[in-house]
């Protein structure tokens, strides 16, 4: 196999639950990358089965694991491995094995030779269930709509970054959906290519329906805050665009019933509920904005990060 390039690889995985993966995971990366420089960094983002203690028992000098104190979630379990990492060139992926490792050593060939900054995958023939899918062309159509970036497959979690730009993304909270996004406004130059995609292996899909709605949130946070994009705003967002919708349908129910039928719906309670489930979404999600602000202020003005690290363990048991 042709070596495309000399330059130390970093390939970062957050993992949760994927004990039945991460061997065949690990075989696999080392074949596709025979020949090259390379750590692998497995965060485990505080697992409840046997994640951990089946990385220690491959006793193999290349992974790294980095364990989390307790369940931070995606994007700061890669957070915590782009911080860690040393590579030139740093490699995110899913640790499902539905990402092939053998797609990297194209994407770093493209890296080297055309400069990007970061070369990120369009899966194809994709072995997702319509719950993934679903939220994935919202986001995907979003993107292309409120940004000048023309991404076909913002949900792909294989992706090379130059270091300079992985370092600078500053992920919080769950913005991983929007990475390629986040390195776009730093200024990256991006290159979309196609890539592999295959069922997960073992184990179960941690996405579910109400994804949409955190999509959505997440959307809407780019939009109005654009470069303060840190921490999604879930925990008011979602409330506030699901009564935002709400209002806007009733109010738009009662058009019909005024211009449609003729009726008066000035004395209606109907009208001034909807108005107040208008006015409650729009207010539950400005707090949201104003929250996310000040952890970010919070989080940076104290140089903290908003992950805490238990132990890192390199190959044989050796304690970082």
């Amino acid at each position: 196999m042709q070596i495309v390039t000399n330059a130390f690889l970093s390939i970062v995985v957050p993992l949760y639950n994927e004990e039945d993966n991460v061997t065949l995971l690990t075989e696999k990366i080392h074949e596709s990358l025979n020949g090259y420089d390379y750590q692998i960094i497995y965060v485990d983002d505080f697992s409840t089965d046997d994640t951990r203690q089946v990385i220690k028992k491959m006793d193999d000098d290349k992974v790294h694991l980095i364990e989390l104190k307790k369940n931070y979630g995606q994007s700061l379990a890669l957070a915590a491995g782009i911080d860690y990492a040393t590579g030139d060139y740093i490699i995110t992926m899913d640790g499902d094995l539905q990402n092939d490792p053998s797609d990297i050593p194209k994407m770093l060939e493209y890296a080297e030779e055309g400069e990007y900054d970061l070369i990120t995958g369009i899966r194809q023939k994709r072995k997702d269930s319509l719950v993934k899918k679903i939220p994935s062309k919202i986001a995907n159509f979003l993107v292309r709509r409120v940004t000048k970036l023309d991404i076909k497959d913002n949900g792909c979690a294989l992706k090379v970054f130059t270091k300079e730009i992985a370092k600078g993304l500053n992920l919080y909270g769950e913005m991983h959906r929007f990475i390629t996004l986040l390195a776009f406004l730093e200024g990256a130059q991006i290159k979309q290519v196609p890539v592999k995609h295959h069922a997960r292996n073992a184990g179960v899909s941690k996405y579910g329906l109400e994804r949409v709605f955190k999509v959505v949130a997440d959307m809407m946070l780019l939009l109005f805050i654009r470069k303060y994009f840190q921490r999604p705003i879930h925990l008011f967002g979602i409330f506030g665009v699901f009564l935002m919708i709400l209002g806007t349908l009733i109010e738009m129910y009662l058009l019909v019933v005024k211009f449609g039928f003729g009726e008066d719906i000035g004395t209606r309670p109907l009208l001034i509920f909807g108005m107040m489930l208008i006015l409650g979404g729009i207010q539950l999600f400005t707090i949201g904005i104003v929250m996310e602000l000040l952890i970010r202020t919070y989080y940076e003005s104290q140089s903290k990060r908003p992950y805490r690290i238990k132990k890192i363990t390199i190959g044989d048991g050796q304690t970082a």
